[in-house]
């Protein structure tokens, strides 16, 4: 009776560890790394805005375009996948990426240093600076430190208005790059100090417009492709995607298209 009971106890014990080494082995077989899961359904899910001109935003025939959608379409095609653009808010971009709703964001995203604890970025595939523009005829203001006493129009929120006050100037509050353009055009105000990508694009479609740029600012501001932690291959993956555009003037060619040079500088 005793051995029967040894020899049961030992049966269980091995069909236990046989079906606990089983299901191990069936999830290690299984379980999948994104960048193989996203080859796997054939698309790369991306989460962008779809509102913010020249980087992602709907055309005049309702289709989603733009220098981020172009840069995210090539990429998806040297991974060997489909893109499939997830518009989404920008105060709802980064949940979006917790909860898994798309697999990276591509949506000139500026790296930062409290970004970086929680995820990963691509290389840097824009730079941009904080640019002082004026009028075509102005002359007295030729570099950030004239703007002693002046009128700059600004976003409030934004960083830009703190250079401008940190170099003497009058805040004239405005909405966004256009209103002060506007500002600036029609004589109300001196200057404007704003984000170089947005002057450019402005310069590439009205060549016309009578406003200069006269002084860029040092610090430069890199944007990337985010990730959630944790995919170090699909990360690798764009990144190999995007040298291999630089190489190849891809990617220059998009951003002549947008800008009329190469953004990445």
């Amino acid at each position: 009776m005793k051995r029967r009971n040894i020899f049961t106890g030992t049966l269980l014990a091995l069909t236990l560890i046989v079906g606990i080494t089983g299901c191990s082995s069936s999830t290690s077989k299984t379980a999948k790394n994104s960048l193989e899961k996203i080859k796997s359904e054939g698309k790369l899910r991306i989460g962008t805005e779809g509102t913010y001109a020249p980087f992602t935003f709907h055309d005049s025939k309702g289709d989603l375009t733009g220098f981020d959608v172009d840069i995210a379409n090539e990429v998806s095609k040297r991974i060997g996948v489909k893109p499939e653009f997830v518009e989404t808010k920008w105060d709802g971009m980064f949940a979006g990426l917790d909860a898994n709703r798309f697999d990276v964001v591509i949506n000139e995203v500026a790296i930062k240093p409290d970004r970086k604890v929680k995820y990963d970025f691509s290389t840097p595939y824009i730079t941009s600076r904080a640019t002082l523009i004026v009028r075509k005829d102005d002359n007295t203001i030729k570099s950030f430190a004239d703007l002693k006493g002046k009128k700059s129009a600004q976003s409030l929120t934004s960083n830009l208005a703190n250079i401008a006050k940190s170099n003497g100037a009058e805040i004239v509050q405005v909405d966004g790059f256009n209103a002060s353009v506007d500002l600036l055009t029609s004589n109300r105000v001196d200057a404007t100090i704003n984000d170089s990508l947005s002057y450019l694009d402005l310069k590439k479609q009205k060549p016309n417009a009578p406003i200069k740029a006269v002084a860029s600012y040092n610090d430069a501001s890199q944007s990337a492709a985010m990730f959630k932690k944790g995919n170090p291959e699909l990360v690798a993956a764009v990144n190999t995607a995007l040298k291999d555009m630089k190489s190849d003037g891809t990617y220059l060619k998009i951003s002549k298209k947008w800008f009329g040079t190469d953004v990445s500088k």
